[in-house]
C-alpha cells in the first residue's frame, strides 16, 4: 500500500509517519506547492492520499486517481478539496479534528487576552522607549474580562474548548451553533441564542469556530460587524474567508468594533499592499493596540504536530486494512454516489466492494 503525502509542511523524512504504518505500506512525502508538482505517476499509483492545507486537490486531479481509496486530511478544515468529485470516485475523505483542539483554544483566548490586557501594547511601547512607555493606562482596549460576555460561532470541538476556557475567566458565555442539537447549552452550562445577530449584538467578544462553507464564507461582513457592540473584540482562529477582510478595515478604522485577534487571513501570506496589513506594519496611531496578527499559527506546537503526522496515517491504516472509517467529511455525497450507481447498476470507482461506511 501507497501513501502519498502531497503537500508535507515538514523537513526531513515522513518517520513519524512510517512509524505509524504496519509492515506491507510505503510512505512517500512531496512537498507541493500546487497540483502540477507532484508527476502524475504518483498521482495514479498511490492507494492513499494525506493532504496538508498548501496545495488544493481539484477534480482534475482526482480524475487521475486509478487506485486511491480514501484521502485524510492533516487538519480540521477540508475546503481546499473537491469533496463531491472525490465521492463521485468512490473515495472518503476524512480530516484530523482532534489533533489541535486545546492548542488552538487556548490561541483564541491568548489573543484576547493580549488584547484587552495590553500586553503587545506594552511590550511595543517599552521597546521603543523604556521611559515613555512606562504607562500602564495608554494600552487603548485594557480592561477586565471577566463579566464580560463571549460569543462563540461554532461549538464545535475548538468552540467548546474556547468557550471552557472563557469560563475559568469568569466570563458568560453565549453561542450560536444552528448544528448543534437541543440540550447542549444545558449539559455545558452557556447560553444558546438562535440567531447570529443576537450573538452579535450582545457579546463583547465574538470567536470564530467555524468550517469554512459556502455557508461561512465572509459570514462576518459589513452588516454583521455593524451588528456588534464599538466596544466589542472579534477573534478569528478558523479560517480567513469567513471574515470579510475589507470589512474588518472599515470597521476597525471607523471605529465601528474595539479590535481584532486575527490568526487565518483569506490569503496567506497577506498582500503587503491591503490597507489592512499597510496600517498594521506602520503601525499606525488609529490602529495600534488595536489589532493582533498571528501567521496561523494557532494549530502550531511539536505535540500538535507529532498528532497531525501520525493521526491521519491511523485513519488511513484503520480504512484499508480493517474497513473502519472515522471523521468521514463526504458521508453524504458519497451515500448520494452510491445510491446514484446502484441505481444505474454499476459499482463505484475506486471503492471496495465489501466496505461499507461507518463514521464514528
Amino acid at each position: 500500500m501507497r501513501i502519498l503525502i502531497a503537500d508535507a509542511i515538514y523537513g526531513g523524512e515522513p518517520v513519524i509517519e512510517r512509524t505509524a504504518c504496519p509492515p506491507g505500506f510505503e510512505v512517500e512525502a512531496r512537498r507541493g506547492m500546487i497540483e502540477s508538482d507532484i508527476p502524475d505517476d504518483a498521482w495514479r499509483t498511490c492507494d492513499a492520499i494525506i493532504m496538508w492545507q498548501i496545495m488544493e486537490l481539484t477534480e482534475t486531479t482526482i480524475a487521475k486517481l486509478d487506485r486511491c481509496r480514501i484521502i485524510a486530511r492533516a487538519g480540521v478544515g477540508f475546503d481546499g478539496i473537491d469533496l463531491a468529485a472525490c465521492a463521485r470516485k468512490g473515495i472518503p475523505v476524512c480530516n484530523c479534528p482532534d489533533y489541535g483542539t486545546t492548542d488552538v483554544a487556548d490561541h483564541a483566548i491568548a489573543l484576547y487576552l493580549a488584547l484587552v490586557r495590553g500586553i503587545a501594547f506594552f511590550q511595543d511601547a517599552l521597546r521603543a522607549d523604556p521611559i515613555a512607555g512606562w504607562d500602564w493606562t495608554a494600552p487603548p482596549l485594557i480592561g477586565r474580562p471577566r463579566g464580560r460576555t463571549f460569543g462563540v460561532i461554532g461549538l464545535g470541538r475548538i468552540g467548546t474548548a474556547a468557550a471552557r476556557r472563557a469560563r475559568a475567566l469568569d466570563m458568560p458565555v453565549l453561542f450560536y451553533d444552528p448544528y448543534v442539537p437541543d440540550g447542549q447549552e444545558l449539559a455545558l452550562g452557556f447560553e444558546r441564542t438562535r440567531h447570529l445577530e443576537d450573538l452579535l449584538e450582545r457579546s463583547d467578544v465574538v470567536s470564530l469556530h467555524t468550517p469554512l462553507t459556502d455557508e461561512t464564507r465572509r459570514l462576518i461582513d459589513a452588516a454583521r460587524l455593524g451588528r456588534m457592540k464599538p466596544t466589542a473584540v472579534l477573534i478569528n482562529t478558523a479560517r480567513g474567508a469567513v471574515i470579510d477582510i475589507d470589512a474588518l478595515y472599515e470597521a476597525l478604522k471607523e471605529r465601528r468594533i474595539a479590535g481584532a485577534g486575527i490568526d487565518v487571513l483569506p490569503q496567506e501570506p497577506p498582500d503587503p499592499a491591503h490597507p489592512l496589513i499597510r496600517a498594521f506594519r506602520a503601525n499606525e496611531p488609529w490602529l495600534a493596540g488595536r489589532l493582533l496578527l498571528t501567521p496561523h499559527a494557532a494549530f502550531y506546537s511539536e505535540a500538535g504536530i507529532a498528532d497531525l503526522r501520525r493521526k491521519p496515517v491511523e485513519t488511513i491504516v484503520a480504512y484499508l486494512t480493517e474497513g473502519r472509517l472515522r471523521n468521514c467529511v463526504n458521508a453524504d455525497l458519497l451515500a448520494q454516489a452510491s445510491t446514484s450507481v446502484r441505481r444505474g447498476k454499476g459499482r463505484m470507482p475506486g471503492r471496495p466492494q465489501s466496505t461499507g461506511l461507518r463514521t464514528p
